[in-house]
C-alpha cells in the first residue's frame, strides 16, 4: 500500500492576529511542492492535550501504516505537552514517519534536528503554561475590581451593560418577580422551624417554577448561602472576617446596599459554600435584595447543619467503639429502652435489616461478661504491658498542630468581635465556645497519650475487685479496656474477645 502525506493544522480561538487553518494548509502545500496530500483539520480546540478529533484521525492512520510525513505550519500546532509530544514522536519513529515543521524547518532523521525539536517543544509548552498564569492573573485581578467574571447569573437578577472603571463590563440587575421570590425564601428559611423542604413545598404548590423546573433543595441551600443577594453592611464585613475570608474591599465600603461577590480563593481547594476561609469576597456594583440581618440569620442557620462539634464520646456503655457484630462487623449500639433498661443492637441491622443481628443483648450483662474476663485475663499475665510514654508519639504531633490552628481560629473570632451587633455577637460567641471545647478535647486527648503507662498494677487498681469497678469513672473503665481488649465479636450464643496482652 502507497502511503500519502498529511498536513494537520490546528486553530484554537479564532482571532484577528491568529493564522487561519486555510493560511497554515498553503504555508505546509509548499513543502510538498506539488505532491498529493491529506489535510486533517481541528478547529476550536487547544493544543493542551491530544483531545482533538482529526489529530487522533490522524494517529489511527499513521497507526494503520497509511502516512509516510507529517507537515504543520508550526510545532505548536500539533502540541504544547511535553509527554504529549513525546509519545508521537516516539509513534512517528516506530511507524517510520516523517515529521516536518514548516516555519522552523526541522529533520526528525538527524539527532541534532530531534534535540532542537525537544528544546522547542520545552518552549511551547512554557508559553502554554505562561498563557494560563497571564488568564489566571487577570481573572483575579478583575475579580478584585468588582467586576462580573461570566457564568449564568443567579436566579433573581439578569445582567446589564455599564461602564466600570472606565471598562465595559456588566452587573447584576434585579428582576422584580425573580426577586420577590428569592425575598420569599430568605423569609421564610430565618424561621426557626422551616426547612429546605417546607421551602420547595411551598413553591411547588403555588405552581412556581425556577428556570422552569420545580425548586430543589440544593438550589435552595445555594441560594441562601451566596452574598450576591445581601446588602452588605459592617456586620457582614465583620462576618467574612470572622471566617477567615479574604475581603478585598475596606470596612467603609460595607454601605448597606450593595451585594458581593465570593470567589473562589486562587490556593484554595476546599468548596467555598462548605468553608469560607481563605475565599476572596468583593463588594459587587449591584444592589442586594435581603438585609444584612435577615442574611446573618439565615447563613447562621445554615451553619447549624454543618457545625463544628466536639468528639463524640460513648455515654452509654464503656465498651463502645470495642464491640462488633460477629456476622457483619458493624459496630454495636448501645440503645435505651422504655423501661430504661439498655440493650445492644447491631448499626447495620438498624439501618436497613441486612444483617441477621446478634439477637437480644443485655448491655450490662455483657459489660459484666467482659469485666469477668479482664479480671481473669489480667491475673494470667504478670509482666509490665510495655506501653510507653506517647509524647513523641504521631498522634500527639498531629493533635499539638490541630491545637494551634484551633486557638488561630479562636483568635480571628474574638478580634471580629468589635462592633458586631446582636446576631453576629450571638454567632461568634458561640462559636468560640465550640471551638474552645474541641481544643479542650483535643488537649486532654495529648494529655492522655503523654501519659498513657499503663502496667498491670495501674490496671488491677481500676478492675481488681468489683467494688473498685463500680467506683471507677466512665472514663476509667474505658482507659482498662483500651490497654486490655482490641475488639469483642458478639454473635448470637458466643462472645470473642481479642486481648492486646
Amino acid at each position: 500500500m502507497e502511503r500519502i502525506n498529511a498536513i494537520y493544522a490546528r486553530q484554537s480561538v479564532d482571532k484577528p492576529d491568529s493564522i487561519s487553518i486555510e493560511s497554515q494548509i498553503e504555508f505546509c502545500k509548499y513543502e510538498l511542492k506539488g505532491g498529493s496530500f491529506k489535510e486533517y483539520k481541528d478547529k476550536g480546540y487547544s493544543g493542551k492535550n491530544t483531545v482533538r478529533p482529526q489529530l487522533q484521525q490522524l494517529l489511527s492512520d499513521i497507526r494503520k501504516g497509511e502516512i509516510s510525513k507529517v507537515i504543520v505550519y508550526k510545532l505548536d500546532r500539533i502540541s504544547r505537552s511535553i509527554l504529549d509530544f513525546s509519545n508521537m514522536m516516539e509513534l512517528f519513529q516506530e511507524y517510520q514517519v516523517e515529521f516536518v515543521s514548516s516555519t522552523e524547518k526541522f529533520d526528525t532523521s538527524t539527532p541534532m534536528g530531534r534535540a532542537m525539536l525537544n528544546i522547542c517543544i520545552v518552549f511551547a509548552q512554557l508559553e502554554r503554561e505562561t498563557i494560563q498564569k497571564r488568564v489566571s492573573d487577570s481573572y483575579y485581578s478583575r475579580s478584585q475590581k468588582g467586576f462580573r467574571m461570566g457564568g449564568r447569573p443567579p436566579y433573581g437578577f439578569e445582567l446589564e451593560e455599564i461602564i466600570l472603571q472606565g471598562i465595559h463590563t456588566k452587573r447584576l440587575a434585579q428582576v422584580p418577580e425573580q426577586a420577590a421570590h428569592v425575598r420569599k425564601i430568605f423569609e421564610m428559611y430565618e424561621k426557626p422551624e422551616t426547612s429546605y423542604g417546607d421551602i420547595t413545598r411551598y413553591f411547588s404548590e403555588q405552581g412556581i417554577r425556577f428556570y422552569g423546573k420545580d425548586l430543589i433543595r440544593p438550589m435552595v441551600a445555594q441560594l441562601l448561602r451566596n452574598p450576591v443577594y445581601v446588602r452588605a453592611d459592617k456586620e457582614i464585613y465583620r462576618f467574612f472576617k470572622s471566617q477567615g475570608t479574604v475581603i478585598v474591599n475596606e470596612e467603609e465600603d460595607f454601605d448597606g446596599i450593595h451585594g458581593c461577590y465570593l470567589y473562589q480563593g486562587r490556593d484554595v481547594k476546599e468548596d467555598k459554600n462548605k468553608n469560607l476561609k481563605g475565599h476572596m469576597l468583593v463588594v459587587a456594583p449591584h444592589e442586594g435584595l435581603i438585609s444584612a440581618e435577615q442574611w446573618l440569620n439565615c447563613r447562621i442557620k445554615l451553619f447549624g447543619n454543618y457545625t463544628i462539634k466536639a468528639n463524640r464520646r460513648a455515654v452509654n456503655t464503656w465498651l463502645a467503639g470495642k464491640i462488633k457484630c460477629g456476622h457483619c462487623g458493624y459496630a454495636l449500639m448501645s440503645i435505651k429502652s422504655r423501661s430504661g433498661r439498655q440493650y445492644l443492637r447491631c448499626t447495620k441491622r438498624l439501618n436497613n435489616k441486612s444483617c441477621a443481628g446478634c439477637g437480644k443483648l443485655y448491655t450490662a450483662d455483657i459489660e459484666l461478661y467482659v469485666y469477668l474476663q479482664m479480671i481473669k485475663k489480667l491475673r494470667e499475665f504478670q509482666t509490665p504491658l510495655g506501653y510507653t510514654k506517647m509524647n513523641v508519639h504521631p498522634r500527639v504531633k498531629q493533635l499539638t498542630v490541630e491545637v494551634e490552628e484551633l486557638e488561630k481560629e479562636i483568635i480571628c473570632l474574638v478580634d471580629s468581635l468589635t462592633g458586631a451587633g446582636e446576631t453576629l455577637s450571638n454567632y461568634i460567641n458561640k462559636k468560640v465556645e465550640e471551638i474552645d471545647q474541641i481544643r479542650q478535647d483535643k488537649m486532654n486527648e495529648i494529655i492522655t497519650l503523654a501519659n498513657s503507662v499503663a502496667t498491670p498494677a495501674q490496671l488491677e487498681r481500676i478492675v481488681a475487685n468489683l467494688t473498685n469497678w463500680e467506683k471507677a469513672s466512665f472514663q476509667e473503665k474505658q482507659f482498662a479496656l483500651d490497654k486490655l481488649v482490641g475488639f469483642i465479636k458478639i454473635r448470637k450464643g458466643s462472645i470473642e474477645i481479642t486481648w492486646k496482652i
